[in-house]
């Protein structure tokens, strides 16, 4: 017996004040629906919104690196299983690129909240042609979302 399917497999959490998501089950929906596109099969995601403090203390602990950065994705679960991960994205870094990139917040976000999920099923971006293709499916995501 399965549990309700009402339940979501996507959760946020907010450990930067003054921050919050609108729209969030239709946000959780969508997030689910882009794993499905991509086939890929979700046990759990968890996404932690904080500051660039936070983060940069996750990236030194972690990742042995000393900078700030927007996000961090941490897959959790073995190749061959559902995913199960831990998504902490910096608002303080988000809101900053939002200015440098002259977009809005809400768009910066959702961007940098899809780009997560995209590493996930498996997109990279250390290479420029990689890059190149991340942001050509960030783009396709954001203009789904948005339409």
């Amino acid at each position: 017996m399965s549990s309700t399917s009402s339940a979501s497999k996507i959760r946020f959490h907010f450990l930067q004040d003054g921050f919050s998501l609108t729209e969030r089950s239709s946000l959780k929906s969508f997030i689910e629906t882009l794993f499905k596109r991509e086939r890929k099969k979700l046990q759990e995601l968890n996404y932690i919104f904080c500051s660039d403090e936070y983060l940069l203390e996750i990236n030194k602990l972690y990742l042995k690196h000393d900078f700030y950065t927007d996000i961090i994705t941490f897959g959790l679960s073995e190749p061959d299983e559902a995913i199960n991960a831990e998504i902490y994205i910096s608002v303080d870094r988000v809101r900053e690129n939002a200015g440098h990139f002259k977009t809005t917040l809400k768009k910066e976000m959702h961007r940098v909240i899809f780009h997560g999920a995209l590493h996930l099923c498996g997109y990279r971006d250390k290479k420029k042609e990689e890059e190149v293709l991340m942001r050509k499916m960030e783009d396709k995501y954001l203009a789904l979302y948005f339409s």
